[in-house]
């Protein structure tokens, strides 16, 4: 279980900074290299996500969407100082929830 969230972090570090950096690029003019070095991180992340030992391509990507919807919420805080409200808490919340749910509830085999 731990491995999963670790991995399911790495993706959204991958998927957020990369993102950010292209962000930064494009939308307040930073060097080219800002992109490319983005780029190639988003590359990265479409390739952690493969090392998750679910079975289900979609349910991985469905569980960390929910992980990312976190991450995005942590990152506008920590990095973009924009404090998040209570309901930005309480999406978050509800997205983790909805996440241990499709990962780990019982299901017949």
């Amino acid at each position: 279980m731990l491995m999963a969230v670790f991995i399911f972090v790495l993706a959204g570090l991958a998927e957020i900074g990369g993102g950010y950096l292209v962000w930064l690029w494009l939308r307040e003019s930073k060097p080219f290299w800002y992109g490319v070095v983005g780029g190639i991180i988003l590359i990265l992340y479409g390739i952690i996500p493969t090392l998750q030992s679910f079975p289900s391509f979609g349910r991985v990507y469905a569980a960390y969407g929910g992980i990312f919807v976190v991450l995005a919420v942590l990152w506008g805080w920590i990095i973009d100082k924009k404090t998040p409200d209570m309901y930005d808490w309480l999406g978050a919340t509800i997205c983790i929830v909805g996440v241990s749910i499709m990962l780990w509830a019982p299901r017949e085999a």
